[in-house]
């Protein structure tokens, strides 16, 4: 028989977290993510989007083992910001059984309605920082830090409860050249002496934090039109500065000023913490943390973190100019590729970039929706 327990006790939210650490354990394409992360992710006095969020946490029993698990989240900030009544679901992992997905859900239906909401859509969760987005192409292909994973059967669940595409987004690999792109530099030379931007690369850890407040404003403003997005709130800021501190290589920062040193882009890649995260189960301790400091000195794989450019700077070359640098830094530290993260399929701005290099589009992934008026 499937039971299911909504749970807030931290040693129930632990066996949450931990339960599709366990199950994926033997596939060789699951990453853990930190452990102490989705802690405090799931802790309302650590993680500052429950100023505008609310969650309820699910899970599946059977025989009193665990077979499923799904955050129900509604986004109030975001609902007000677009006139809807949507709850999301997020860090949804099941056994494969129709029925666990079915009761699982169930739950998540029965809030909403109690809450005057009107749709679910999900994988989804409290920011753009979080993760996001059903594994529907790809399967085959390990997946990172920063991105889910999942068996194809979730797709099956969920279409046969009745949820249809809402919107995908897509992953590739981009594979460094040989050599700097000809067209690149001198594209990169022509924006430089035009517009007067400068490159600015900083020497030491403790210079980000006279950018980072300012970069993260800056991550606000270009991403606020896209899918799902609100503005980081400024404590949520704090803490995403104290987090990326920590995983920064100086090589793969970049920040591009105008003249008078106004911040108008902003783009970071980060050495792939994939290997040091399998190894440690998603673990920073006892050794977690040794392994991470040494896959951000020794890599060959970068996974491409955040890139922004201010929205009346968009067209006019600081994409280029962050380009260029990153193919530079690439070519001279031997990196192999490049991982985007995931990238609306609408979003044909950021996808351009790609075109003048060799690339592979090798994961897909898809938030679904479902209109409760019709299927409830």
């Amino acid at each position: 028989m499937i039971t299911i327990k909504e749970i807030s006790k931290r040693h129930d939210i632990l066996k949450f977290i931990q339960f599709p650490i366990k199950m994926y354990k033997q596939n060789p394409y699951y990453i853990p993510g930190f452990v102490q992360d989705e802690m405090n992710m799931l802790n309302p006095k650590k993680n500052h989007a429950y100023a505008y969020c609310e969650t309820r946490l699910f899970l599946a029993y059977e025989n009193n083992k665990i077979v499923g698990r799904i955050c129900a989240l509604i986004n109030k900030a975001y609902n007000a910001k677009m006139g809807l009544k949507q709850m999301r679901f997020s860090r949804f992992d099941v056994i494969d059984n129709l029925e666990v997905t079915k009761l699982l859900m169930k739950q998540v239906e029965e809030w909403a309605i109690e809450r005057g909401l009107n749709q679910i859509i999900g994988p989804i969760g409290f920011s753009d920082l979080d993760k996001q987005g059903l594994l529907v192409e790809g399967f085959e292909e390990e997946s990172s830090t920063i991105t889910l994973y999942n068996h194809p059967y979730y797709m099956k669940h969920l279409e046969t409860l009745g949820f249809r595409k809402d919107i995908d987004w897509v992953e590739y690999q981009v594979f460094t050249p040989t050599s700097m792109n000809d067209r690149i530099t001198r594209l990169s030379a022509v924006i430089t002496n035009r517009y007067g931007y400068k490159v600015v690369k900083v020497k030491k850890r403790r210079e980000i934090k006279k950018y980072a407040r300012d970069a993260l404003l800056l991550i606000n403003e270009s991403f606020g039109h896209l899918y799902g997005v609100v503005p980081l709130n400024d404590r949520q800021i704090d803490d995403t500065i104290k987090q990326f501190i920590t995983l920064v290589n100086l090589e793969f920062l970049y920040f591009v000023t105008t003249k008078t040193d106004e911040l108008i882009g902003f783009g970071l890649m980060v050495p792939s913490l994939n290997q040091a995260m399998k190894k440690s189960n998603g673990k920073l301790f006892p050794f977690g943390f040794l392994r991470v400091l040494k896959a951000l000195k020794t890599y060959r794989v970068l996974d491409m973190y955040l890139v922004g450019v201010k929205p009346q700077y968009q067209k006019l070359g600081v994409n280029a100019l962050i380009l260029f640098e990153g193919i530079k830094s690439a070519i001279k530290c031997g990196v192999k590729f490049a991982e985007t993260g995931p990238e609306l399929e609408t979003n044909l701005e950021v996808r351009s970039l790609w075109r003048e290099f060799e690339t592979r589009q090798h994961r897909r992934r898809r938030c679904y929706l479902r209109d409760l008026t019709s299927s409830s």
